[in-house]
């Protein structure tokens, strides 16, 4: 069984940043593909980023490369999500996600190609 457990949301203002964490365990995550989804409330959940910790590319958003950032600290288990110049429309819950099969790049944007799911972490960003 694998754990996924997110942090880092928190309530923050318009333009400001903050870095979302997702570590997991349970076994030997290196061969992980893992990626962050976001859901806002009343709208569906949306992919965000994606990287594979056994040195895999990263894979962006259009929406919103050019304010997030995601990296892996492989010898942690661990992803982070850099969000900069936060938007009131970032407000959602952040899911982390993973799984050990093999995609394309674009096929790891459909949340169902993920095994395993964290509890989520919510991101507010007040006007």
């Amino acid at each position: 069984q694998v754990q996924l457990v997110e942090s880092g949301g928190e309530l923050v203002q318009a333009g400001g940043s903050l870095r979302l964490s997702c570590a997991a365990s349970g076994r030997s995550s290196s061969t992980f593909h893992m990626a962050w989804f976001r859901q806002a409330p009343g709208m569906e959940r949306e992919f965000v980023a994606a990287i594979g910790l056994n040195g895999g590319s990263a894979d962006i958003a259009d929406s919103v490369k050019d304010r997030f950032t995601i990296s892996s600290y492989n010898a942690k288990n661990t992803m982070y999500l850099q969000i900069n110049s936060l938007k009131p429309e970032d407000t959602a819950v952040y899911y982390c996600a993973a799984t050990e099969r093999r995609y394309t790049t674009s096929a790891y944007r459909e949340s169902y190609k993920y095994d395993f799911w964290g509890q989520g972490t919510q991101v507010t960003v007040s006007s």
